[in-house]
This record gives structure tokens, sequence and C-alpha cells, in this order.
């Protein structure tokens, strides 16, 4: 299976990454919600602890939308979407030390973390619409830390917000593909 047969593919068992975009933006909204209404630290086990439900609560949405959520075993890039999804949990070594140091940076580091998880996504789906969302999620995490408000869940309620947006961004430009 060639590179574009494979993207093709992805897109549409995932449905250009929309469920699991949607989810995952819904648990930065309630990680926000935690660490505005509660304590920060509830927001931060919050986003810890939701973001390991984010495959099964995506693979439920995609096939409650009707779609696979897989894709053919000759599909080589199902491997890929793995891997990425596993540099999240090590790179949150990085977000608890940066909480150490500042607490204000939790959500600002997890920002940077899975902006950059996203990178991949741009080969995974053959969607340089990864590439923006990457990039805003880098650059806002980063400009919040070194020069934002100390308010603890700003960075979680942006990145809740941009998620959900790009989830219907993405699923947009699948769904005009197919009825092309």
């Amino acid at each position: 299976m060639d590179i574009t047969t494979a993207q093709h593919e992805m897109r549409h068992a995932f449905l250009g990454g929309f469920a699991g975009q949607l989810v995952s933006g819904l648990i930065w909204l309630i990680a926000a919600a935690c660490g505005t209404w509660l304590a920060p630290g509830y927001g931060m086990a919050a986003l810890f602890f939701g973001s390991m439900g984010i495959f099964p609560l995506t693979q439920l949405g995609v096939r409650l939308m009707g779609h696979p959520g897989k894709v053919s075993p000759e599909n080589r890039l199902w491997g890929l979407g793995a891997q990425t999804a596993f540099t999240v949990p090590l790179n949150f070594l990085l977000v608890g030390a940066a909480t150490l140091y500042q607490e204000t940076w939790f959500f600002p580091a997890a920002m940077i973390v899975v902006g950059s998880h996203y990178l991949p996504f741009i080969t995974l789906y053959g969607m340089k619409l990864f590439g923006v969302l990457a990039g805003l999620l880098v650059g806002v995490g980063a400009g919040l830390a070194m020069y934002g408000p100390a308010i603890f869940s700003l960075g979680g309620w942006i990145t809740g917000a941009l998620l959900i947006a790009f989830a219907f961004a993405g699923r947009a430009v699948v769904l005009k593909e197919a009825s092309a």
C-alpha cells in the first residue's frame, strides 16, 4: 500500500481525527474547570488520568459515527499512530519537572508536549492542518509560560477550545473529500 492510500484510509477511518480531538478537547476543558473551580492539583490529575481514556473513548466515538476505527493490516501508518500517542505520557515527565518549578506552567508545558505530538499527524493523516494545530499549541504554550498571566488554567481552556475547533475543521476536510 502506498503512503497516499494509507493516509486516505487513516483519514476516513478516523474522520480526520475528529473523535480523538473532540474527546481530548473535552478532557482539557474538564481539567481546566477542575483547576479553576477546585484546585490546581485536581486539574493536573484530571488531565493526566483523563488522557488515559482518550483512545478507548475515541474508538467508541468513531464507531458510534459509523466509521471502523481501524485500518487494514497492510496500512503501516497504524504503528506510527501508536508510537506518536506514547510520546505524550513519556514527555509528561518534563511537564512534571516544569510544574515543580512553577505551578502555573503545568498547562503551558502540557500544551507544548501535546502540540509537538501532533507533528507526525501531518504524515499519519496527510493533513497539513495538524501542522497548524501543532504550531498554535507549542507557540501559545511557550508564550503563556514566558509572558502570560499567572492564571493556572488559562492554557487548559485555550487548548480545549483549539482541539475542539480543529476537530470540526478536520472533519469538514474529510467530509468534503468524501463528497468530491
